[in-house]
């Protein structure tokens, strides 16, 4: 087992090697350490305390096993990381001299670096803190697994871009061979291919004889090694080479790798790069300066307009599924058709609809009702968040979003096998996505109030810290959707973070923040001659509901447009209003006369509505006017309805009651339902809802990071935690 032996190799260490007093093995680095220190590795690592380790020595091998150094590198962010793959490629144990030298080059001093140099011993702790690096300043030590990780080799090049040693490109190339590459170098022959090989090394690391060697190459040759010296250090040949790199391979400049293939070796790579590891370093975070100010109040009256879009976008979203909900996909999720459907009833785009779908499912307000047909339904916890002021309905909503492990950005995208994710699906669980919505709100806090980042040096930022391993870009595509839906949620507004977002950041009820900045409520309701009605701001709870079952919304924004339309009166109607009940509303709370053409719309509506009554033969049509009944009778379009005359005043029907509303409907007759008394039923019933359930729980990114009591005290360094409490009577941080 490898991985297992390298573990235990970085845990033993190799005594007899290090200076008396130094640290012999990973495991005496960290039976050395303080409480505090150790608490800070558990807090930093925190797959290490899954399963609880039974001593020093196993956490030291847990440490360096594959898993968790993988998951640790991926944590450092870009200097420390650099610091890391220098260390992979210097020589081992690596002096603290050497590792200056790799990342500031060989004449770099204070000031020529980038920084390098000031900011190499904040690196250096980072990776000690962690448990990738130990040694003192003698004798740094990168544990084996991330060297293995980060040196190059034939299968993986180095992210430095170096190739391989000398000595390891040599390795299997004949005694012979290694002597004529030593003669050809200007060497005395020796007696053995080791000492052979000693002495190119030497060769190739001094300064003034490699400078001398290369001084003789052709000006082609130095053009050759340009394109291979930072990387990739790998270059094809023919079986006939040209002159230059004839040259190169008989001096040993060039080794090589197969046989087609040269590879420039480490030593002469790092001479030619000046003794740098890197070809640019960042050892400075890059800055995220205020891109544009904003006076604070602008920003706050922004976020609170598109907090009051967002309140309205999600209960019209829910709303609408309470009677026919989507279907669930057999896989989980919506379906194309149906979040199309949801987009055109928000007015909005899929992506748009998409996200204000996973923010309310993430805030527990709607989910699959769990029948055998499961279909989406709001859940009980939406009545209760209908009822809430304004500002404390958004509040839930954005601590649903900041932790929502959810992304609605992948929806319509392909998963590994092709398949596309859908809405409200199983695959759409990110577990980076807190971390860096959080991260991205920090840097704007960061930021002088009123404040907006310019988002590419957010995203450079971004990247600093946690740098992209491979082509996978979706820490960017993430902090890119967080500035998107902060904004449209209004956590942010015009980029800027606002005042209630600075809360929400903060770990304080941001309501009482929102509360001043959202407009009152209104009671009213401005009537126009053209059958619309314009509400000069969000509506009370009781009249806001009536008037979306009498009239159509036409337009969102400060104020809301309705339109009165025949379908919206007879759905009121259908809902148990009366024609009286309807202009006694419409008088008590509109500001202005109610224009006659809408009381004659309501008249007319009201005259033709309940003429027709619909039962369940399978269903019926009833009707006093037997001439009526004749003329359905006649129409093509009664065809598909299956009736047939029963009585003077009956029609039998062989299709469900429902269905024939809605067929007679189609043909312009305003029919009712009625019950088997006879008595005309209210259709619009209470909306359906889902069982009561808890909102989907974020996914965490690895283990759960100890709490603070787990590790605020460790044990002594002899200890091996047999029991829970160390002999000195304190927790036990490792054994917690």
């Amino acid at each position: 087992m490898p991985e297992a032996s390298t573990a235990a190799g970085d845990a033993a260490g190799s005594s007899g090697s290090a200076r008396a007093g130094a640290p012999r093995s990973l495991a005496e680095a960290l039976r050395s350490r303080d409480d505090t220190a150790l608490a800070a590795l558990l807090r930093a690592r925190p797959d290490l305390l899954s399963p609880v380790p039974g001593d020093v020595t196993q956490l030291a091998t847990r440490a360096a096993t594959r898993a968790s150094v993988v998951r640790a590198l991926e944590r450092l962010d870009r200097f420390a990381l650099q610091t890391a793959e220098a260390l992979a490629v210097a020589p081992d144990p690596c002096p603290y001299p050497v590792l200056e030298s790799l990342l500031t080059g060989e004449t770099g001093t204070t000031g020529e670096d980038n920084g390098a140099r000031a900011a190499l011993p904040r690196a250096l702790a980072s990776l000690r803190e962690q448990a990738l690096v130990w040694g003192d300043e003698e004798r740094v030590r990168l544990v084996r697994t991330a060297r293995e990780l980060l040196a190059p080799s034939a299968q993986r090049p180095s992210p430095t871009g170096l190739g391989p040693t000398v000595a390891e490109a040599t390795a299997g190339m004949s005694p012979t061979r290694v002597q004529e590459i030593v003669s050809a170098a200007g060497l005395p022959a020796t007696h053995d291919p080791v000492s052979a090989v000693s002495a190119l090394t030497g060769l190739f690391t001094d300064p003034e004889r490699m400078s001398a060697l290369l001084d003789e190459a052709p000006a082609e040759a130095h053009q050759v090694l340009g394109r291979l010296v930072w990387g990739p250090p790998y270059g094809e040949v023919t079986p006939n080479p040209t002159a230059p790199v004839r040259w190169l391979r008989d001096r040993g400049l060039l080794l090589p790798a197969s046989a087609r293939t040269v590879v420039l070796p480490r030593e002469v790579a790092l001479h030619l790069r000046g003794g740098l590891a890197h070809r640019d370093t960042a050892p400075v975070a890059p800055p995220v300066p205020a891109h544009r100010e904003h006076r604070p109040q602008l920003v706050d009256a922004n976020a609170a307009g598109q907090a009051m879009a967002a309140l309205s976008t999600v209960e019209e979203l829910v709303k609408s599924w309470e009677y026919a909900g989507p279907a669930v996909l057999r896989a989980g999720g919506l379906s194309v058709r149906d979040l199309k459907r949801a987009a055109a009833t928000l007015d909005a785009t899929e992506a748009a609809a998409a996200f204000w779908a996973e923010l309310a499912y993430a805030a527990g307000l709607l989910a699959g009702d769990g029948e055998a047909d499961e279909r989406y339904a709001p859940t009980p916890a939406f009545d209760t968040w209908c009822e809430l002021p304004p500002a404390e309905r958004w509040s839930a909503l954005a601590a649903a979003w900041l932790p929502a492990t959810r992304t609605a950005g992948l929806v319509g995208e392909q998963d590994a096998k092709g398949r596309t994710l859908s809405a409200l699906g199983p695959e759409l669980d990110r577990s980076a996505a807190p971390e860096v919505r959080r991260r991205v709100l920090e840097l704007l806090a960061g930021l002088p109030e009123g404040g907006a980042a310019d988002p590419d040096a957010l995203l450079a930022r971004l990247a600093w810290e946690r740098p992209v391993r491979g082509t996978s870009d979706l820490r960017a595509r993430l902090a890119r959707w967080a500035l998107d839906e902060a904004e449209t949620l209004g956590v942010t507004g015009r980029g800027a973070l606002s005042g209630p977002g600075r809360a929400l950041l903060e770990h304080r009820d941001p309501a009482p923040l929102m509360a001043p900045l959202l407009p009152e409520p209104v009671d009213h309701v401005l009537l126009q001659a053209d059958l619309t009605a314009v509400a000069p701001g969000p509506l009370r709870r009781p009249l806001g509901d009536t008037l979306a079952v009498l009239a159509d919304v036409e337009s969102k924004g400060g104020a809301t447009v309705y339109r009165f339309t025949p379908g919206s009166v007879r759905r009121a109607l259908d809902a148990g209003h009366t024609a009286v009940d309807l202009h006694a509303f419409l008088k008590e709370h509109s500001r202005t006369p109610v224009p006659q053409p809408l009381a004659y719309l309501i008249d007319d509506v009201a005259r033709r509505h309940g003429h027709l009554r619909v039962g369940a033969a399978s269903s019926y049509v009833r009707c006093d006017d037997d001439a009526m009944l004749g003329e359905i009778l006649a129409d093509k379009r009664s065809a598909g309805l299956g009736l047939r005359r029963l009585a003077p005043t009956v029609l039998a029907a062989q299709c469900e009651p429902g269905a024939l509303l809605d067929g007679l409907r189609a043909m312009g007759y305003a029919p009712a339902a009625e019950s088997r008394t006879g008595d005309v039923l209210v259709g619009r019933a209470d909306g359906h809802r889902s069982p009561g359930r808890a909102a989907p729980v974020p996914v965490p990114e690895g283990p759960p990071v100890p709490r603070p009591s787990a590790s605020a005290g460790c044990t002594p360094p002899d200890c091996s935690w047999p029991a829970r409490t160390s002999p000195r009577g304190r927790r036990c941080a490792v054994s917690t």
